[in-house]
This record gives structure tokens, C-alpha cells and sequence, in this order.
């Protein structure tokens, strides 16, 4: 089936006239949707924890901020942006209660309402706009004139304006400016959260240590092997973004497109595709998402653990090393901790 392909010439801005939205959460999609909602014209607000750390920085962005069920209540529109293992508690105790017939319920991720973790009122619109990119790149590309592509879905539609509305809230967040596509709940989930793991950021951040820690093993000096295994992983993959596979193949040498095109294959050959199609399975079946609720439940645990693991291995110490030799790398960044 083809899909729905929608710019800012479909939006209907005037569907956000008169409207109130409220942002739940100010972290990476959190900030910029609220922001970009804001310099579009939209009436937003913030709801944040009481003693969330965020709270400054939204108010230092110029947005008004509330306590989380204030936002909830004072909305037509609430947007949920917490992270997902907080979303369902969080709805339950400070989002339910203030939602009325006729408002809408929209989430940046499907998680919650695919896996039923969240299942609002049948007189809830429930509909999705999920930027396919990190909030930094959302909110960077908008101030720049540019998009970042969206997904939208309709999950509950009393109105029978939930899509009109969700694309008119996509354009205003700088998705119309590329393209805004139409999908539903669980293809979102379940293929964003496969990308995730087996390619995007588990896969390619594995590749990278363990050709970082084959060279090192080897004796090889620890700095080749960063430029060579994480450095140039830039390069590589602003040439696919650009292009395709094709593009890239086009840009490198002979040499290192034939090694590509022979070898590539022996690292990802049967037992990595058995590895991604069990992966797969698990998020279709719900394990994953499980999985993930029980370890938040317990205190994140083994969370905690991996993630020291990961900011303590070498490449970590030598890329910090490098890069400090690169100072105009800190101009401009995506990622500023201090005020996103």
C-alpha cells in the first residue's frame, strides 16, 4: 500500500488556532517541539515535575512552564514526551484526570499506546507526530528553515479531525518543510524500536568497538583505531544520508568499495540477520517492552551498569583526547547539556 505523503501546502494551521498545547517533558523532543510550536504561533506551555531539573531551562528559552496535571488540565491538546517507561504512571496520576471529551492525546514515540501501557478514554483523540530524527536536529533544522521528516498516526478519532490535526501539528514543528508520511501505531513502534537496537545505535555502536578493540588487540596505536573505527563513521554516513549506499560507493576508492562490496558481508553475514530477526520478534511480541518496564521498576539496575560500562571504555578516553585537538568541533553543536 502506498504510503500518504503530506507537505506544508496539505497543513491546515488554522486547525492549531485557539488551541492550547501543552509539552509534558523538556528533553531531547521535548525542548523543540516547544519551541517550534512557540516561534509558529501556537499558545504552549511546559509541564514539568515539580524540582525537575528542566524547569530553567524552558523558562530560560522563554517558554511558561507548570506543574505537570496544571499543563495537562489547562490543554486542548497534551503532547506527551516523557520518557516511555515513565509515560503510563505519569498519565495515570497527573494527565487522565485533567483530559475532558473532545481534547486530544498525542504522543512523539507509539510505545504507550501500541503495547497498551496507555489507554486513554474512547472520547480522547489519540494521534502521533513523531520526528524521525533527535530533538537537537529537530529544533536545529527548524531555526535554519529546514525540516526534519515526521510520522503521523491516528490512534483514536472522536473528532474525526485527529489527522488533519496531527499533520497540522507536524508542519508546525518544521516536519511540512520535508515531508510528513502517515503510518499507524505499531509500525512506528515496533520498526523504530528495531532500528534502535540492531542497526542505529546498538548495531553501529558495537561495530565500532569491536573494530576499535581488534585493532588495539592487534597493536595497533589506540588513536588510529578511533579515526579509523568512530571517527570517519561521519563520513561515511553523511555520504549515505546525502545519497544513498549508491552515493557513497560513488564517493570512496576502488580499494575501499571493493572491500566493502566482499567483506562487508563475512561481518554481517547469517548469525547477525538470525540475531536482528529475534530482536524483531521480541518487540512484535511485546518482550522488549516488558522487559524494559520490570528493569525501571526494579531501579534500572543492570541499566546503570551498562551505561558506566559504556562511558568507561578506552575509545571513550582517546575520542575526548582527539577531539580536543579539534576545538572548532565545539562551535555549533547539536548537543549542549546546559541548556538542552
Amino acid at each position: 500500500m502506498a504510503m500518504k505523503v503530506y507537505t506544508d501546502a496539505d497543513a491546515r494551521p488554522e486547525l492549531l488556532k485557539g488551541k492550547k498545547v501543552a509539552i509534558l517533558g523538556y528533553g531531547s523532543q521535548g525542548h523543540a517541539h516547544a519551541q517550534n510550536l512557540r516561534d509558529s504561533g501556537v499558545d504552549v506551555r511546559v509541564g514539568l515535575r515539580a524540582g525537575s531539573a528542566s524547569r530553567a531551562k524552558a523558562e530560560a528559552a522563554g517558554l511558561i512552564v507548570s506543574d505537570t496535571a496544571e499543563a495537562a488540565k489547562w490543554a486542548d491538546i497534551v503532547m506527551m514526551l516523557v520518557p516511555d517507561e515513565m509515560g503510563s504512571e505519569i498519565f495515570a496520576a497527573e494527565v487522565a484526570a485533567g483530559l475532558e471529551p473532545g481534547n486530544s492525546l498525542a504522543f512523539g514515540h507509539g510505545f504507550n499506546i501500541h503495547f497498551k501501557k496507555i489507554v486513554p478514554d474512547a472520547a480522547i483523540n489519540v494521534f502521533m507526530v513523531a520526528p524521525k530524527g533527535p530533538g537537537h536536529l529537530v529544533r536545529g533544522e527548524y531555526e535554519k528553515g529546514r525540516g526534519v521528516p515526521c510520522l503521523v498516526a491516528v490512534g483514536q478519532d472522536p473528532s474525526g479531525q485527529s489527522r488533519e490535526v496531527a499533520v497540522a501539528y507536524a508542519s508546525a514543528i518544521g516536519g511540512g518543510r520535508a515531508a510528513i508520511i502517515e503510518t499507524s501505531f505499531r509500525e512506528e513502534t515496533e520498526t523504530d524500536l528495531f532500528g534502535e537496537q540492531a542497526v542505529l545505535c546498538g548495531g553501529l555502536t558495537e561495530l565500532i568497538r569491536a573494530g576499535y578493540e581488534t585493532l588495539v588487540e592487534a597493536g595497533y596505536n589506540p588513536e588510529m583505531a578511533y579515526f579509523e573505527c568512530l571517527h570517519e563513521v561521519k563520513l561515511i554516513v553523511d555520504l549515505i544520508y546525502e545519497g544513498g549506499i549508491a552515493n557513497m560507493r560513488y564517493s570512496i576508492s576502488n580499494t575501499a568499495e571493493y572491500g566493502d562490496l566482499t567483506r562487508g558481508k563475512r561481518v554481517i553475514g547469517p548469525e547477525a540477520r538470525e540475531a536482528m530477526k529475534k530482536i524483531l520478534a521480541d518487540i512484535q511480541a511485546g518482550r522488549f517492552a516488558d522487559e524494559w518496564l520490570e528493569e525501571y521498576r526494579c531501579g534500572l539496575p543492570h541499566f546503570r551498569e551498562l551505561r558506566r560500562e559504556g562511558e568507561h571504555h578506552p575509545i571513550e578516553e582517546v575520542g575526548e583526547k582527539l577531539r580536543g585537538l579539534m576545538p572548532w568541533m565545539k562551535t555549533g553543536r547539536l548537543v549542549d547539556r546546559a541548556r538542552n
